[in-house]
C-alpha cells in the first residue's frame, strides 16, 4: 500500500487514482474516519477526468497509530507531506468536518505560500471555533466534547454505533429511512483507527481556534453544509466561515445532515464540480 513518512516518522497512507497529468483534487476526511468516506466523490470525479486523492490521518484508518501529534498543525503537516511527495500542483483540496479544518490549515501555511492549490472547499467544516469560550459565547459547551472523550473511553464501538445511526446523517430524524450499510461503514472506519488519536483528536476539532487560518485564505473557496447539521451548527461554521474568508461562496442546503455527501451525494458532487469548473 502507499505510504509517506513524515518527518517524524509517521506513516501516512495515501490513495492516488487517475492520471498524474490531470488536475488533483485531494480530499480530508473527518473525524474519526478514513479516506474510504470518499469513495464516492473519488470515483465521480475520476470519471471527470480528474485525478484524485485522500489520504488516512495519523492515527486513522491505515496510517500509523502514533501517540503523539494529534493536532491541526500535524493534521496540516501530514497533508503537506502527502501534497509535496506526490509533487500536486494547481490542486483542489476538500475537507469535511475536521478534514475543514486540516484544509483551511494547510492552505493557510502550506498550500498557498508553496503556490501549490487553486480552490479549497469546506463541507460542514468545524472552522472557525467550536467550542464556547468568553470570546465563542454561542459556540457548543466543552461539556458536550467531554461527553464525547467520556463516551469513547467506555464503549468507543457503542459510541459510533449511535453516532452513524443517529445525529450524523439524521437518521433520527422523523421519516428519514436508516440505512444499516452506511452506518456499519461508518463503524468500520472508525474502529479501524486508534482510540487514543481519536480521543485527542476531540480537542483538536473542537479547540483549535482557526479564525486566521480562514483569514490568511486567498484562493477562491466553496463553503457548503446542511442547515439541519445536529454535528456542526452551520450558523457557527459555515455563515462565520463565509465572513472570513476574503473570497468565497457561500451554499446552504436546506435539510442536509452533517453526513451529506453520503446521503445527499447525487446532489452534492454536481455542485461541488461545478465550483470545481468555475
Amino acid at each position: 500500500m502507499p505510504f509517506v513518512t513524515t518527518d517524524d516518522g509517521v506513516d501516512i497512507y495515501y490513495k492516488d487514482w487517475g492520471s498524474p497529468d490531470a488536475q488533483p483534487i485531494m480530499f480530508h476526511h473527518g473525524w474519526p474516519l478514513s479516506a474510504d468516506d470518499w469513495d464516492a466523490q473519488m470515483l465521480f470525479f475520476l470519471e471527470h477526468g480528474y485525478r484524485v486523492i485522500a489520504s488516512d490521518r495519523r492515527g486513522h484508518g491505515r496510517s500509523s497509530q502514533v501517540g503523539t501529534g494529534h493536532d491541526m498543525d500535524h493534521y496540516a503537516s501530514d497533508a503537506s507531506a502527502v501534497v509535496e511527495h506526490l509533487d500536486l500542483r494547481g490542486a483542489i483540496h476538500i475537507g469535511h468536518s475536521t478534514g475543514g479544518g486540516q484544509v483551511a490549515r494547510y492552505v493557510a501555511n502550506f498550500g498557498e505560500p508553496q503556490r501549490r492549490v487553486a480552490k479549497a472547499i469546506l463541507v460542514s467544516s468545524v472552522p472557525p471555533l467550536m467550542v464556547q469560550t468568553d470570546a465563542n459565547p454561542e459556540g457548543t459547551p466543552i461539556s458536550v466534547f467531554d461527553g464525547f472523550r467520556s463516551a469513547l473511553a467506555a464503549n468507543r464501538a457503542e459510541f459510533y454505533q449511535a453516532v452513524a445511526a443517529g445525529p450524523f446523517y439524521g437518521f433520527n430524524r422523523p421519516g428519514v429511512t436508516l440505512s444499516e450499510p452506511v452506518v456499519a461503514n461508518w463503524w468500520r472506519q472508525g474502529m479501524m483507527g486508534s482510540a487514543l488519536a481519536h480521543y485527542l483528536g476531540i480537542a483538536a476539532f473542537s479547540e483549535t481556534d482557526q479564525t486566521e487560518d480562514l483569514k490568511a485564505i486567498s484562493v477562491p473557496v466553496l463553503v457548503t453544509q446542511g442547515d439541519d447539521d445536529q454535528v456542526v451548527p452551520y450558523k457557527d461554521a459555515s455563515l462565520k466561515q463565509h465572513e472570513l474568508l476574503s473570497n468565497s461562496t457561500l451554499k446552504i442546503y436546506e435539510g442536509y445532515p452533517h453526513g451529506m455527501l453520503t446521503t445527499h451525494a447525487d446532489v452534492i458532487n454536481p455542485d461541488l464540480l461545478a465550483f470545481i469548473r468555475q
